[in-house]
């Protein structure tokens, strides 16, 4: 069997690898082991970036159906147990008044899309509906990729597995994408290393149901429920939750069941069920590289951090819409080899980056942690309880909660070292804050136009030259014609959104980062688009 791309592994990644592909008219083949989606409770929050792609894809509004309720708030809520006291809040505003505030502050500050309250379990059925449904998708749950048979320059040969039947077939593809999660073997028949650091936490998880609302709710549909020794994440906000349980030294797995560690972490019994309950660990790895000759990383199987932040799924959607049209441009015609060295140049620096981001929201817990220790007990009632108390909260709020508020980290991530971009100027980028600017290999700042549009739902398929004012073009698209390099024009007569913009042309790519900035044409428009499009 023949394909244009062979996509290895049907988690959230590799679905939205086809489903963008598909969007730019490429057929795909999806191979999943696994004969169903997730049943593991993998992740709880899509944020504000994924959602700007979902968006594009025509699944915000599916996602946000499968999610929390709109109006619920993102709360982070510090106690001493369950049953215990309630110590410090940091309040996020819901999905919702989210939109409403983007609306408002319509100066490119804000993400296109509020961020979701979600579980993976959720997401991945949604996604298998639209892969279902595609025509140029062939998905192929409960078939397993078995390894590469060869790895060229203009293609692969790979080998499948029906898990059903042990049936193994051949398939001829321009391209691999290994999506294949923590454990790849795509990334392992490549012999591609992980660098960094392996194991450096653990946790226990228990996930259950309950209806016990006057328990796990006394404080109201709280996000998560955190104190030194684990966070609750409130699922649905009805009656699914997932408690994880930090792993210490001195705690050994095989002796625990769910129970104990459940009804220890609450502090007392109480009626649930549990679906599902193990320890496991969380790395800080990222692959040596994403590409080898024709095949391809993404996903986890290209980087893996602890959960602290939200970074794992998140950069792996990024990962898919990155390379999606870098493939694409390959198959079309009109991209160079060059964008898939650029992928590894952009993508592999950006995993490094959310990394030493996750790495930071760990540390803050661990000092959470010992604020806990060395509290004492924080139980009781009185003036000396209530002051230890106090005490415990103002510390936590001196840590503050950089886990849930890095904006730079979500937003503000440049493509510093691409061979693809026009580099004008690399400033520092703050984690916590998004600062709005236009410098090339940055995600194009988002606000909605006068008439009520969003830029982002302006910009063509593949490259977007935004005009502001009436700069003469005609050069730009001439050449861009004559290369057979698909670029639309968007003018924008809008004064205000110039001051934003900072210059008065930019050329926007297919991933939403910007290739080039200038007042004016550059002086040979055509060495400009071959460098953009990776063909030199």
């Amino acid at each position: 069997m023949k394909v244009p791309v062979l996509i290895a592994g049907g988690g959230p990644v590799g679905m939205a690898l086809a489903l963008n592909l598909a969007r730019y008219g490429v057929p795909s083949m999806l191979v999943e082991r696994n004969p169903t989606t997730t049943q593991h409770p993998k992740m709880d929050l899509t944020n504000g970036r994924s959602m700007e792609f979902f968006h594009r894809l025509g699944l915000d509004e599916k996602l946000r159906d499968a999610g929390v309720p709109r109006d619920n708030d993102f709360d982070i809520l510090w106690v001493t147990s369950m049953v215990g006291h309630d110590l410090y809040r940091f309040h996020y505003p819901s999905a919702a008044a989210k939109t409403r505030i983007i609306r408002e502050q319509n100066d490119g500050s804000h993400a296109a899309q509020a961020p979701l309250r979600v579980s993976q379990i959720q997401i991945e059925p949604v996604l298998k509906k639209a892969i279902d449904e595609n025509p140029l998708i062939d998905v192929r749950f409960g078939h397993r990729f078995e390894e590469i048979i060869e790895n060229r320059a203009d293609g692969v040969t790979a080998k499948v597995v029906d898990t059903g039947s042990g049936e193994a077939y051949v398939i001829e593809c321009r391209f691999l994408a290994g999506c294949d999660g923590g454990g790849s073997r795509v990334r392992r028949r490549l012999g591609i290393e992980l660098e960094g650091e392996q194991n450096v936490a653990g946790a226990f998880m228990v996930h259950f149901r309950t209806d016990d609302r006057a328990l796990l709710q006394r404080w109201g549909p709280i996000y998560h429920l955190q104190n030194g020794a684990g966070t609750i994440i409130a699922q649905n906000d009805h009656d699914i939750y997932t408690l994880q349980a930090w792993l210490t030294p001195d705690m050994n797995p095989e002796n625990m069941t769910g129970e104990q560690v459940l009804e220890g972490w609450v502090g007392t019994a109480f009626e649930y069920e549990i679906l599902q309950a193990n320890p496991w660990f969380a790395h800080f790895v990222v692959a040596e590289k994403y590409r080898s000759g024709s095949t391809l990383l993404a996903g986890d199987s290209a980087h893996q951090y602890i959960p602290t932040g939200g970074y794992g799924m998140n950069s792996g959607i990024a990962d898919a819409a990155a390379l999606s049209w870098a493939l694409a441009a390959q198959i079309q015609g009109w991209g160079g080899d060059r964008l898939l060295d650029a992928y590894d140049a952009e993508r592999r620096p950006t995993a490094w980056f959310h990394l030493e981001a996750a790495r930071r929201h760990m540390g803050v817990r661990i000092k959470i942690a010992e604020i806990y220790g060395e509290a004492g007990d924080l139980g009781g009632d009185g003036p000396e309880a209530d002051a230890r108390r106090a005490a415990v909260a103002s510390r936590i709020e001196e840590q503050g909660n950089a886990e849930n508020e890095s904006w730079g980290v979500e937003f503000g991530y440049r493509y510093d070292q691409s061979p693809v971009i026009v580099h004008d100027g690399k400033p520092p980028i703050d984690p916590l804050v998004y600062e709005v600017r236009t410098n090339p290999g940055s995600r194009l700042p988002h606000i909605f136009l006068k008439d009520g549009s969003s830029l982002f739902d302006r910009l063509g398929m593949y490259f977007t030259l935004l005009i502001f004012g009436d700069a003469d073009t005609s050069a730009l698209e001439t050449a861009a014609e004559k290369l057979d390099i698909p670029m639309e024009i968007l003018r924008i007569d809008e004064p205000d959104a110039r001051e934003i913009y900072e210059r008065n042309l930019i050329l926007v790519r297919p991933d939403q980062h910007i290739a080039w900035r200038g007042d004016s044409v550059p002086d040979n428009s055509e060495d400009m688009l071959m460098l953009v499009t990776g063909r030199t």
